[in-house]
């Protein structure tokens, strides 16, 4: 069973750890680099993108996640998470991590009232199509060569990406009571 990590500096974290105990993953809350040592993978919350882009900065995060990731550790980001894992974005701001080969465009289906609700069919998530909660939410622009889009909207909006051992959803599985999604990046963490 994985030890998954919470990146707890902002945002939703809180209701990552409770579907983690859902499924019966070990998960506890990172807030220093250190602490990244002896996880198996690490989520990034939901929040604001550039206040969690500036606090990874401020402590000092980037360099030891961009190593922990070459050494194997499986990362997933939501939403906000989706926007600090990418290679680029189509925004001035802020500097993404540049761990996953995307490209991303920030609160690309609008404001906090263009926010929507759908049910999307996941690739490799098996059962019925997944409620899908978009706040803000950001969307896929690009994909590299090894990126595998698990999940469009629109029928060509790319909302979840999987490369390797790296996993980002525009949406927010943790705000609702259907834990696959965490099962899913659990499995990716274990492998």
């Amino acid at each position: 069973m994985p030890t998954i990590g919470v990146l707890a500096i902002q945002g939703d974290f809180i209701e990552h750890r409770r579907m983690l105990d859902a499924i019966g993953t070990e998960s506890k809350e990172i807030r220093l680099p250190k602490q990244l040592e002896g996880i198996d993978g690490l989520i990034i919350p939901g929040g604001e993108s550039t206040t969690i882009v500036q606090l990874i900065d401020i402590y000092g995060f980037r360099n030891p996640l961009r190593k922990q990731v070459k050494d194997g550790l499986a990362v997933w980001g939501t939403c906000a998470g989706m926007i600090v894992l990418a290679r680029k974005l189509l925004d001035k701001r802020p500097e993404p991590l540049g761990l996953m080969d995307i490209e991303v465009s920030r609160n690309a289906f609008g404001r906090q009232i263009d926010s929507f609700e759908t049910s999307l069919d996941v690739s490799g998530i098996p059962g019925p199509p997944i409620h899908a909660l978009f706040i803000r939410a950001p969307l896929v622009t690009n994909v590299g060569a090894n990126v595998q889009i698990l999940a469009q909207v629109d029928g060509d909006k790319p909302v979840a990406v999987r490369e390797g051992k790296l996993l980002a959803t525009a949406f927010h599985p943790e705000l609702t009571n259907d834990t696959r999604v965490h099962k899913f990046f659990s499995d990716i963490a274990s492998a």
